[in-house]
């Protein structure tokens, strides 16, 4: 990712998943976002940033934000910036409103209305989008394509992925969102202050430093296959960075399979992921004990000795750590770091 700052900046410029495998502002957004431009240190605008499909040039301080995807709201939100839409969250949301609790939170610090939100169950709803007249869209942390990426820059300027779809780590995220809203150095800070909670629950869970891990998505009534999530992606470089590392099958896989956040693993070749010390997969209370009674799944040493950290779908923690962003991180780090000290505590 490069990020420029326009050289001529009084030159005017012209104007424009996978789950697990989102109206106008308000009296009261737009003075949050114009209050939060006031604050920035260094907005320079205008300003280009490099993205996976060209450069984005954005001209003056964005006041009507629109997130689409996953975790681009949080960025905007830590920031103190309320966006005029976001995706209606259906993954892992807690009570049916559309937004998890972490974003609510936000919302409610900054006194926010409720942001318009988004259908996105078929993709990107273009539609919405536009009819909350957005000033940029941000999108660092998606899987929109180059039609999309298209469509959407001729609503507005939009910021998406350096490289390749839903491969960002949350700073890379938190850095190119906020760039876009012309706060990069506030987002310099909330990083700092991000990683400085991480290291707290790293100093606070010693025993998981250097133990090998799988990320998977396998449902025990059809071992057919499982979705092996890859180094890159943003849950498996999370996990990394708790001082856990991926295991030997999974380095090998994502060899094979490079530049893509997951693998499909077919039943015959689930030996690939025996040498890891942890198994996390995605489920309910009854998924472990399904997992070690299959034949298959269940002669995998972490699944034997239940060193496997389930994930509930229904609890907003999957979402949480999903996706993780300078907002959800604080708010569930404790409770994650926790599933997986238990899991590591039953490794020999």
């Amino acid at each position: 990712m490069k990020i420029r700052r326009s050289l001529l900046p009084t030159l005017a410029l012209g104007a424009a998943a996978a789950t697990v495998l989102a109206g106008c502002a308000s009296g009261s957004d737009t003075e949050t976002a114009t209050d939060a431009g006031d604050s920035a240190s260094s907005a320079g605008f205008p300003i280009e940033i490099d993205n996976a499909f060209g450069t984005t040039v954005i001209e003056s301080q964005p006041e009507n934000v629109a997130a689409i995807a996953w975790g681009n709201q949080d960025v905007a939100l830590a920031l103190g910036v309320a966006p005029v839409g976001m995706p209606f969250i259906t993954y892992a949301d807690d009570n049916g409103d559309g937004i998890l609790p972490w974003v609510q939170d936000a919302l409610d610090e900054l006194g926010a209305e409720t942001p318009v939100l988004y259908d996105e169950v078929d993709g990107v709803n273009f539609e919405q989008v536009a009819d909350t007249a957005p000033d940029v869209i941000l999108a660092a942390n998606s899987g929109v394509t180059e039609e999309d990426y298209e469509t959407l820059t001729e609503i507005a300027p939009t910021v998406s992925y350096p490289g390749s779809p839903w491969i960002i780590s949350w700073r890379d995220s938190t850095t190119t969102n906020g760039a876009a809203l012309g706060l990069e150095d506030e987002a310099d800070d909330l990083i700092a202050e991000t990683e400085s909670v991480i290291e707290d629950a790293i100093t606070a869970n010693p025993e998981l430093e250097g133990k090998s891990f799988a990320y998977i998505y396998l449902d025990p009534s059809d071992t057919s296959a499982a979705a092996v999530y890859l180094p890159g992606d943003t849950r498996i470089e999370f996990v990394k960075e708790l001082g856990l590392v991926a295991s030997d099958g999974v380095t090998e896989l994502a060899e094979q399979n490079e530049g893509q956040f997951y693998a499909s693993l077919t039943s015959e070749n689930l030996d690939m992921l025996a040498d890891a010390d942890i198994i996390v997969n995605y489920g309910s209370a009854d998924t472990l004990a399904a997992m070690q009674a299959d034949p298959l799944i269940g002669s995998l040493p972490a699944v034997q000795r239940g060193s496997v950290v389930i994930i509930d779908n229904a609890d907003p923690l999957a979402a949480a750590f999903t996706t993780p962003t300078v907002l959800s991180i604080p708010w569930g780090i404790d409770e994650y770091m926790s599933l997986l000290s238990d899991a590591a505590s039953k490794v020999q």
